[in-house]
């Protein structure tokens, strides 16, 4: 761990105490378990603290670790990337939903404005709830479309589809159509397969 990393961790825990869980450095980056509950607050302190100023939010996404092997705990989070243009570093937050029936987490629109448009896209794709926000509403799917195309039991193929009806000169929704199928890769078992004098 590089000492940049290694103070920043130090850092966190002077700072914010045992309201976090331990940061972890994976992939050069430093990621930092918060608690749902504290959220809110810790982004405020993470944004105004002078030994932190995480000034910027560089992206906020959602995950649902329904299928991840070995995974245990809650199924939905949001991740975000913090830059701090002071400090020249970056840190990554993850915070999980309580509940993975209904999930539901802090708006930080108030802390960052640009996690307006994100969280409108985390709620559209995971159906995460952002408590606080002011406008959230789907983003990338229409209107009416039933369900969050994320989640890892979300049909592949979707519920409906939609197509134009000439006759009723308008768009019409209907159960989808398309059969499903096993898509398997062809193997390829020859001895000589991809040596030199050998097939292929």
């Amino acid at each position: 761990m590089s000492a940049k990393l290694e103070k920043l961790c130090q850092e966190l825990k002077e700072v914010l105490g045992d309201r976090i869980g331990e940061p972890e450095l994976k992939l050069g980056e430093v990621t930092v378990p918060v608690p749902a509950a504290e959220y809110r607050a810790i982004a405020e302190i993470l944004r105004d603290h002078a030994a932190l100023r995480f000034e910027q939010l560089i992206d906020l996404s959602g995950i649902d670790y329904q299928t991840c092997a070995g995974w245990s705990g809650k199924r939905f989070a949001a991740v975000l990337h913090l830059t701090s243009i002071t400090h020249n570093r970056r840190l990554r937050v993850r915070v999980f939903a309580e509940d993975d029936g209904f999930p539901v987490l802090p708006s930080v629109t108030e802390v960052w404005n640009c996690a307006n448009w994100y969280e409108r896209e985390a709620f559209d794709m995971y159906g995460i709830l952002f408590e606080g926000h002011t406008d959230l509403r789907r983003i990338l799917t229409d209107y009416g479309f039933v369900g969050h195309p994320f989640r890892k039991d979300f049909p592949v193929s979707g519920y409906v589809e939609m197509r134009y009806d000439a006759e009723q000169k308008r768009v019409i929704y209907q159960p989808v159509t398309i059969e499903p199928r096993e898509v398997t890769p062809r193997i390829v078992r020859e001895e000589n397969y991809g040596k030199v004098g050998g097939r292929g």
